[in-house]
């Protein structure tokens, strides 16, 4: 009987996440109190998540061009009672959802960058804006004089329908674990990782569009010519920009130049999710905050629990809720490394062993300064 050749262990200094992957389990630990930590987290974000996927199409389909969109997030409900809710800030902090938006635009990577840097792009664009201002000479002027102007707003809709359309595949993903999980068929954290990859091959294909009304008439800003998917073209960007990158948050780093405090080079942040200390500052410029407070509102009964029997209890229940979110997010992260593997991780294959080898130790260097021992502690 010949044996099939196994691949050294490796000798990484993540070694032992690499081979936790390769073996067909998450980054996460697997545990009976894990999984109900991740799904009940995911079951929240999946409703938060439908208020901001909502949101942000609204304002890029109804907000286009309009430079001070001062009631962007009303989604066209606009009366006393709300206005007061939101002056009161008892809402959905939507300001989370544009600092995603503003982190991919940012970051950038992906077929929708690349697009919107394109002569296509210009060209499409360019009759949309003689629509919107036909009547308002300043606005032409305004775009002659500054010619980059209005596009670099064009393009920033561009990425709130993205991402909006984006975060549609995903609240309906999270939604439907906690409905699998409620019935008995996730019952431990590999099985959150399959849902969430099938999902992403289910969608993988999935074209991103947008297209604006204006005058009563359609105009393509990315048309399905584009070829913009769902899967290379937002979902991998987001995890780059979001998880792994994000931006430095005001107030706890300083910005100045000379302090040295964030790295010269763009591809060396590391303020991502899946680094994020759970800071308990709470203030609007700490924008993990605002989403752990939308998460607060919707969190369920059995996830409330495990709090309770903290020793702090529900006192510090946004750093609770951020620490729970950051595991979920290494399940995630798990689904994607899982999907853009060159094979299967668990291949009996040398070659193909040694292939995805070289492609996670890749990637592990970039968790060496992660959480992922604190999510697995």
């Amino acid at each position: 009987m010949v044996s099939t050749p196994q691949i050294e262990p490796s000798k990484h200094q993540m070694a032992e996440f690499i081979h936790r992957l390769e073996a067909g389990e998450a980054l996460l630990r697997d545990s009976p109190e894990h999984v109900l930590e991740v799904v009940g987290i995911l079951k929240s974000y999946g409703v938060i998540l439908d208020a901001y996927s909502n949101n942000l199409i609204y304002i890029a389909d109804h907000q286009f061009l309009v430079l001070f969109p001062l009631f962007k997030y009303f989604n066209g409900e606009i009366n006393p009672g709300k206005v007061l809710k939101f002056l009161w800030h008892d809402r959905i902090n939507y300001e989370y959802a544009e600092y995603c938006m503003k982190g991919m635009f940012w970051h950038g990577g992906g077929g929708l960058d690349t697009y919107l840097d394109s002569p296509e792009f210009m060209a499409a664009i360019k009759p949309a804006i003689k629509a919107k201002f036909k009547l308002n000479p300043v606005m032409l002027g305004l775009d002659r004089a500054f010619p980059d102007f209005l596009p670099e707003q064009i393009r920033q809709m561009a990425y709130y329908s993205g991402l909006g359309q984006f975060w549609r595949v995903m609240s309906d993903m999270f939604i439907t674990l906690s409905d699998r999980y409620d019935a008995g068929e996730i019952k431990t954290i590999p099985d959150v990782v399959d849902h969430i990859l099938q999902g992403l091959v289910a969608d993988a294909s999935r074209p991103i569009t947008y297209t604006v009304k204006i005058g009563g008439k359609d105009y393509e800003i990315l048309p399905k010519s584009a070829n913009l998917t769902f899967l290379m073209d937002t979902a991998v960007p987001y995890v780059e920009a979001i998880f792994f990158r994000g931006t430095p948050f005001s107030g706890t780093i300083s910005y100045n130049a000379q302090a040295y405090q964030i790295p010269m080079f763009q591809s060396d942040f590391a303020y991502g999710a899946l680094y994020a200390d759970p800071l308990p500052i709470g203030s609007s410029g700490i924008p993990p905050t605002l989403l752990m407070q939308d998460m607060r509102h919707y969190l369920p009964d059995y996830l409330i629990e495990v709090y309770r029997k903290t020793l702090r209890k529900e006192e510090d229940l946004k750093i609770q809720i951020c620490e729970t979110f950051q595991k979920s997010m290494f399940c995630v992260t798990t689904a994607a490394l899982q999907g853009l593997a060159p094979h299967s991780l668990t291949t009996d294959d040398l070659e193909e062993q040694k292939a995805n080898r070289k492609y996670l130790e890749g990637w592990m260097n970039r968790f060496t300064k992660s959480r992922i021992r604190q999510a697995n502690a």
